[in-house]
């Protein structure tokens, strides 16, 4: 590997390459100041590093000849413990003390909701964890064993109204559960519609309208008022959209109009740079690099076949709604994407100190990584 000298340290060309010329453009930071402030940090932390795993390794060293000493002996728990907290081990309990979080995303802090993890190096499934913040219930349904294939509902390549049925029943049910319908079900809405900021629903002939039991679960819609493209609706934090299309091959059977319902899902996602991913070498490293970077700028895209067909699959866009006083909201249309670095026991030569040695490899991740997410 062939190494070139960056702010006092040895920088594969490889690596320094992809950083000049790809991840440092647009950020405002120069190449020498990136190159020395990681050598700063190396100076600063690598020798930590080291003695924190040379500490590790001469304890691993005393318990390991602590439990082959005793071999065949009965277990003495009391013995063990003091043994642990005379190597160091274990250590005195600290005083009582409070500790809070700050400036902590919603996402986190507030909504519950699943996480996803993925190798980021794999550009489709990245994208696809990515833009799980959003997914059609409709297909997950009737793409998945959660609908039985019992009585005619079986899937197959083309589309089955038998399951059909049974997703749509099902997709109603979730609604009534979790945005009920005021002494109704949505199975008996014929129309939704919005008048002064508040969710109407016209029922069944004869029945007349009727609202939410919570009215305000209602949270906006998209297109017109009285004729809505989509209700959002908010349940435990999370968001549903109600898709209305009279038009749509399943939105011209529905009384409602109701053509799917999309649902707020993934809310955060790992995109791995360790244990899901082999990134060893510099190239390695780059490879895994760039497609944060991807993520990172929105610009990151994968190509698959399906049904003869070339489909390109990027990063979704913001969904744009109106609030029930009227106002423009948007809400992330893609997950929040966490990175995972590579931890602190492992090193690389992907760059060197100015001694010539391997640094961790924990400190390129997180200083690359951070440089990238500042687009």
């Amino acid at each position: 590997m062939t190494h070139v000298a960056a702010g006092g340290l040895k920088v594969a060309g490889v690596l320094k390459t992809f950083v000049e010329a790809e991840a440092l453009p647009g950020t405002g930071i120069a190449a020498e100041a990136f190159w020395s402030g990681l050598a700063g940090i190396v100076a600063a932390f690598a020798p930590r590093n080291r003695m924190l795993l040379d500490t590790r390794a001469r304890l691993q060293a005393q318990i390991d000849a602590w439990h082959l000493g005793r071999r065949g002996q009965p277990h003495d728990a009391a013995e063990y413990e003091a043994f642990l907290r005379a190597i160091g081990y274990l250590l005195p309990a600290p005083a009582p003390f409070a500790i809070e979080t700050g400036a902590v995303d919603d996402e986190i802090a507030r909504i519950a909701g699943p996480q996803l993890v993925v190798p980021v190096n794999n550009p489709r499934y990245a994208l696809n964890a990515g833009n799980a913040r959003w997914g059609s219930l409709y297909d997950a349904l009737y793409g998945t064993d959660a609908i039985p294939e019992d009585d005619g509902a079986t899937r197959g390549r083309g589309y089955n109204p038998v399951r059909g049925a049974k997703v749509i029943a099902a997709a109603k049910k979730f609604l009534d559960e979790a945005v009920p319908v005021a002494g109704y079900s949505h199975a008996d809405v014929r129309a939704y519609t919005v008048t002064g900021g508040v969710l109407k629903m016209t029922l069944a002939p004869g029945l007349g309208q009727t609202g939410l039991s919570d009215p305000t679960q209602f949270a906006g819609f998209r297109g017109d008022a009285v004729l809505p493209q989509a209700i959002l609706l908010k349940h435990n934090g999370l968001h549903i959209e109600l898709v209305l299309d009279r038009a749509h091959p399943i939105g011209k059977d529905d009384p409602s109009g109701l053509a799917d319902v999309v649902v707020e899902s993934a809310i955060t996602t790992i995109m791995d740079c360790e244990d899901s991913v082999a990134a060893v070498d510099a190239a390695d490293k780059v490879e895994v690099y760039r497609a944060w970077l991807g993520l990172m700028k929105a610009d990151l895209t994968a190509s698959l076949e399906k049904d003869g067909r070339t489909l390109v699959r990027r990063l979704n866009p913001d969904r744009a709604y109106t609030s029930t006083r009227g106002a423009a909201i948007t809400l992330p249309g893609r997950s929040l994407m966490l990175v995972r670095n590579v931890g602190h026991h492992m090193f690389t030569d992907a760059v060197l100190d100015g001694a010539g040695q391997e640094i961790p490899e924990t400190i390129l991740d997180a200083a690359v990584t951070s440089l990238i997410a500042l687009h």
